[in-house]
Formats: structure tokens, sequence, C-alpha cells
């Protein structure tokens, strides 16, 4: 019995050392033919570490703003007799623009006025006696107190009046009014929109860590979604005195040209400004990094830049990168000017791969500091 148990033992350790043998065998065969495999050539477009001058730029979002804009509505209510301005009409200061009735109070004003006239008689009548020594002097005071009384009654109802009156308070572009003639309003109820258009505001908010490099009538560029092709330039203006307790930014203004009044307040805008003196950076496309969670890293051409030979690599190195402009960010350290480093094929590429360099133009990426795509 002993010995048909050994001579099991002895078949199926001979079984499977013979199985994990052969296995151990295949194993390494795979290993030696992938390690002794020539790696693909890898095709790529490279381009060349160069050193460009930037001025410090800060962007932000503002709001447009008018230099002077409101809603415009009256201090009485009333009956809307006359409108004497058409939507979107370019109206001046002191122009009149919406009438209440005011038969009632110019009637009641007609009354005093009247009264009034009679009050300044007396007191003139009194005036006369009083040289003459024929009445007392506390007569003519009675009569220049009622005749002052009436004077203000008259300005009262004419102000009264005047208010019934809507009068534009500055020269700027109507909107659409909301009312109607013979429409009832009451006081304080909106009528139109008044705005002042050229010159215009763009409000923004500059960090406090920038406040010592905003220079006194610094240059300002915007730009708005409704106009994708332009640039608008302005001068800071104005500077709060103050922080933002809640977000430590200070606001700042500048003032736009808009003659063709195509900015409109309450456009969002993009705020460009120059911080600053101009800096000599080396700068790469954005194509040209490798992004990960380690760090940021190129892949530098080797081989003395002959291109055709076939042992050209890359080697990836790890860099720190500063601003970005439109295509290119700036290197601040790992990168020489003058270092060709691979632009486009980074997925394929790993360190010390064979590459080969396609020049032609219509596969290099853009390279551009002020991009400016079709829309279309």
């Amino acid at each position: 019995m002993n010995k048909r148990l050994i001579i099991m033992l002895v078949l199926a350790t001979v079984l499977f050392g013979g199985i994990f043998g052969f296995k151990a065998f295949i194993n390494q065969v795979i290993a030696d033919v992938f390690d002794n495999m020539e790696p693909d050539v890898v095709t790529i477009t490279a381009t060349t570490a160069r050193t460009q001058t930037w001025t410090p730029r800060f962007e932000a979002v503002g709001s447009l703003a008018p230099v002077n804009g409101a809603e415009l509505t009256l201090e009485m209510g009333g009956i809307v007799q006359a409108i004497h301005f058409d939507n979107g009409q370019q109206v001046e200061a002191g122009q009149r623009l919406v009438e209440l009735d005011t038969r009632v109070d110019r009637a009641e004003l007609a009354q005093l006025q009247s009264a009034l006239r009679l009050a300044e008689q007396e007191e003139a009548r009194l005036q006369r006696l009083i040289e003459q020594r024929s009445i007392s002097r506390a007569e003519l005071d009675r009569a220049e107190s009622e005749a002052e009384q009436a004077r203000a009654a008259v300005a009262t109802r004419q102000a009264l009046i005047d208010q019934k009156t809507l009068v534009a308070p500055f020269a700027g572009r109507a909107g659409i009014r909301r009312v109607n003639p013979g429409q009832f309003i009451g006081a304080g109820e909106p009528i139109v929109s008044l705005q002042s258009l050229d010159p215009i505001f763009v409000d923004f908010n500059l960090p406090q860590r920038k406040l010592p490099l905003l220079a006194d009538d610094a240059e300002v560029r915007i730009s708005v979604d409704a106009f994708p092709d332009r640039t608008f330039t302005g001068l800071v203006t104005a500077v709060e005195p103050r922080l933002d307790r809640s977000t430590r930014t200070l606001p700042v203004q500048a003032t736009l040209d808009n003659s063709d009044e195509v900015l409109r307040p309450g456009m969002f805008a993009r705020v460009e400004l120059d911080l600053g003196p101009p800096e000599s950076l080396i700068v790469i496309p954005q194509t040209a990094i490798r992004h990960a969670t380690y760090g940021a890293s190129v892949f530098v051409i080797e081989n003395n830049g002959n291109d055709d030979s076939d042992d050209t690599i890359v080697v990836q190195r790890f860099i720190r990168t500063g601003t970005t402009r439109g295509d290119l960010v700036a290197v601040t350290d790992g990168l020489e000017e003058g270092e060709r480093v691979a632009s486009s094929g980074l997925l394929k590429l790993q360190n010390k791969a064979r590459v080969r360099i396609d020049d032609d133009e219509a596969v290099q990426p853009t390279e551009d500091v002020d991009p400016r795509p079709d829309n279309g």
C-alpha cells in the first residue's frame, strides 16, 4: 500500500512539475520577444522653445454701466395727458417727456394767483398809508404776512403742477415707454428708462495684491460676446478708496468711448489690464505639454536635431509653467531657449520613444498669442 502511494506522489510531482516548467518556459519566451522587439516609430510635430516679451496681464470679468442711467418716474400720480418722445429716441437734458392732466391744479393755481394779487394790492395800499402815518404798523405787518402766505401758496401749487411733468434730467437715449395717453399711473410707477451711452463705464474688481502695480490712467481692453471680433479700449478713471471686505478686492472703473453706441449698459465684459513692466519669457504651445497629477512635462527631441535619423528619440522632462496667452504658455523652469519639443502626438509617446517629425505646416498646431477663431 505504501509503495503505491509513493509511486502516485512521484507521478503527480513529475506531472505538475512539467506543467509549471512549460508555463515558465512560455513566459520567458514571450518576455524575450517583447524585450527584443523594436519599438514603433511615432510620427509627431515639433516646435522650438523661443523667447518672447510679455507684459504681465491681469484678466477679469466686468459689467458695463452708464455714466448716467435711471428709471424715470413721477412724484405725483394722475392721468397721462401727453407723451412728447418716441421709443428709443435721443433726448436732451430738460426736454419734456410726459405730462399728466393738470386742469384742476391750474384752476386752483389761478385762484391762488388772484388772491395773491389782491394781497399785494392791499400791501401796497397800506404801505402808502403807513408813510402818511394814517394806520398802525401792525396793520401793515399783517398785510405783508398775508401777501407772503399767498406767494407761498402759489409757489406750492406751481411745484405740484411741475411734479406732474416728467423732464429728462440728463441727455441720453430713451427706452420703451410703459405708459400710454389716458392711462392712470401712480406715484413712483416706472415710465421709461433713460441711459447715457457715450461714454460708458466698465466696472470690475482688482485683487489687493495687484494694487501696487496699477498705474494712473492705465489702459484697459474689453471684449463682449455681441462683438467677438472687436476690442474696445479705455482708461481707468476711478478706483474705490476701500476694499470689499467679503472678497478683499478693489472695485475699479474705466471709461470707454462708445460714440457708435454698440456697447450697452448691463453687458458682460472680459477685461484685460496690463500691470507691471515687460518680461522676457520662454514660451511653447500649450499642445506641447502633458499634464498629469504629478506635474507637467514635455518631450524634448534629442539626437542634435537630425530629424531624418532612425535614432531620433524624445526624452520626457518635467517643467514648471507660468501664465498662458492664447495658444502659448510660459515655461519658468525646465526648458532652455532653442530646445525642440514635441508639439502633437503626445498620447503615443513615452520616455526615449523613437520618433519621426512631420514638418507639414498643415498639421502643425497653432501658436498664436491672440487667436481669433471664426465663429461662423
